[in-house]
């Protein structure tokens, strides 16, 4: 786990900051200091008059952006790790956050458009396609007209689902209703990492000690639950290609 190295008088200190203090504090701008709290990565300030004074939670947010940034990543990819995270939490509990959700986090996001869509997946556009997709939560419409594709992985295996003749409508529905059985398996692996493991930590006060361990745990845990989940499911799907070959045999040798 990668800990932001926080200035102990700025992560302790009790005094509220003036944006130009807290941008010296992190060594960043003031301009990007605007820039990140408009794009939802920082809390916003407490106001006294026009004035905003930002606390040791601003800090701790500020120096976490500044070093995944330095690290290659995207403040798209930013506000997704932060998007989750507790407004108020110290530098150790986002470093914590950041590092368990890591291994979860799906690639950047592609901008591209309906029109480019349509083209790679070799049919007509169609609005009403794009609108089932942001209606299941795979595409987020800008405000240029562009689409932000939120797990490129999944429109690539979407595409190749499509270039075999299924329509595009047929597998949006289809997609729907195996996003409803992920997300319960997703909670089944999740509750029980929670059960066995990660209560216990939290209710000892995520000591400083064992966090290497859960961190372990969690990065282990994702293609363990792949393998077992691909696993079940490459089993499941020989029982029912085995059944649908059997009942068309069976209509061809009654015909």
């Amino acid at each position: 786990m990668s800990t932001a190295q926080v200035d102990p008088a700025g992560e302790s200190s009790g005094r509220d900051l003036t944006v130009d203090e807290l941008a010296a504090r992190v060594g960043v701008t003031v301009r990007n200091v605007r820039a990140y709290s408009a794009r939802g990565l920082l809390p916003p300030p407490r106001m006294v008059g026009r004035t905003g004074y930002y606390g040791r939670e601003h800090v701790a947010r500020l120096l976490l952006v500044r070093e995944m940034l330095a690290e290659g990543y995207s403040l798209a990819m930013i506000e997704r790790t932060l998007s989750s995270a507790p407004p108020t939490a110290s530098s150790a509990t986002l470093a914590l956050h950041r590092a368990l959700l890591a291994p979860w986090l799906p690639p950047e996001p592609e901008i591209t458009t309906g029109t480019e869509l349509a083209a790679r997946a070799g049919v007509p556009e169609q609005p009403e396609v794009i609108d089932q997709l942001v209606g299941l939560g795979l595409v987020e419409r800008l405000d240029d007209g562009r689409v932000r594709v939120l797990d490129p992985a999944l429109l690539m295996a979407g595409l190749q689902v499509v270039a075999l003749g299924v329509p595009p409508e047929a597998l949006i529905t289809a997609q729907a209703q195996v996003n409803e059985h992920v997300r319960a398996l997703a909670r089944t692996y999740v509750q029980m990492f929670v059960d066995t493991g990660w209560r216990s930590f939290v209710e000892a006060g995520a000591p400083r000690e064992r966090r290497d361990e859960i961190l372990a745990t969690v990065t282990r845990l994702q293609p363990v639950a792949a393998q077992a989940v691909l696993a079940a499911f490459r089993t499941e799907m020989a029982r029912e290609v085995a059944a649908a070959v059997e009942a068309a045999l069976s209509q061809l040798g009654d015909e």
